[in-house]
């Protein structure tokens, strides 16, 4: 049993205890923090709390964190485009469709199974379910993630994440014309207060800071081509700030309409590059991943029908 002290600053003051671990402790999810305090794992001055407790300043938190269990799940030979990987790191280009890590009820043909087969040794850090995952993509997001085959490379990926150090690029499509050739959108985010399987830009001591950059690459009319950079990395981030502004992605019927006009298997978005400092090494590593096919054939249909508008 591994056991982390922390001490409540002022700054922090506020916060729920389950927000404000999981920001100390990216490594770790807030829905696993939230099964420690049910557990009475975690203590704020000795004394088990709930996971909406509101932290004080000067108070101290035990949180005592079971050792990672053997990993159980069936490694699968499933194809994976393997951009490149050592002895401590794997970096994946993830298709469109394909699920990251397993959840309840779906247990089989996830990046994580793939990876089992693969790679063989994973970190233990993420659980039973997600060893090795650092970060995510949504399972119809395409692109560039990287995983950590021990436990020293997965903490040392996930501080570089919590300084916001690592560079992710994404590409995507969104509805109608951005004005503005650069920009960035600062808006928190924060679990729907009614629909809990969405997020969405609140004004709420819940919800978390959320930084977005953008750069229109192009444009179509109705719809523009952006690169977007992430200096936080929130679910679905870029999905809810680009609908927040009145661009939802083009595909994504969760945050944008759900009649779309073209026939796409999930959203436009793409996770285009990817940089980092090894995490034994030091050394600065990017990596860039091809536009996949459904964003090629989209974009050439996008400039066919701009060009024929004229």
């Amino acid at each position: 049993m591994e056991m982390i002290r922390i001490e409540v600053e002022q700054i922090d003051e506020g916060k729920r205890i389950d927000v404000f671990l999981a920001d100390k402790l990216p490594q770790h999810s807030r829905s696993y923090i939230q099964k420690l305090l049910k557990d009475g794992l975690v203590l704020v001055n000795g004394e088990k709390v709930k996971p909406n407790h509101r932290v004080k300043a000067g108070t101290t938190i035990d949180m005592n964190i079971p050792p990672p269990k053997k990993i159980s799940l069936e490694p699968q030979a499933i194809d994976l485009d393997i951009i490149y990987e050592d002895d401590d790191i794997v970096v994946v280009n993830k298709p469109q469709g394909m699920v990251v890590h397993p959840a309840p009820g779906n247990y089989s043909e996830t990046l994580v199974n793939a990876l089992l087969h693969k790679c063989r040794r994973l970190s233990g850090i993420g659980g039973v379910i997600r060893p090795g995952i650092v970060h995510r993509l949504d399972k119809d997001t395409s692109g560039l993630l990287v995983v950590a085959k021990n436990d020293n490379a997965h903490k040392n990926l996930s501080q570089q994440i919590k300084d916001r150090t690592v560079k992710r690029i994404y590409w995507c499509i969104v509805e109608r014309n951005i004005k503005h050739d650069i920009g960035i959108i600062n808006a928190p985010i924060g679990r729907h207060p009614v629909n809990r399987k969405k997020m969405a830009v609140l004004n709420s001591p819940a919800a978390r800071t959320a930084i977005t950059h953008f750069r229109v690459l192009e444009r179509f009319g109705e719809y523009t081509l952006v690169e977007a950079k992430l200096e936080t990395g929130r679910t679905h981030q870029i999905r809810v700030h680009m609908a927040y502004i009145g661009n939802p992605v083009v595909g994504d019927t969760t945050y944008g309409s759900r009649k779309q006009k073209f026939r796409l298997d999930g959203q436009a978005l793409h996770a285009r590059k990817l940089g980092f400092l090894h995490p034994v090494t030091g050394q600065y590593m990017e990596f860039e991943a091809p536009i996949p096919g459904y964003f090629e054939e989209l974009l050439k249909l996008l400039r066919k029908n701009f060009k024929n508008s004229k």
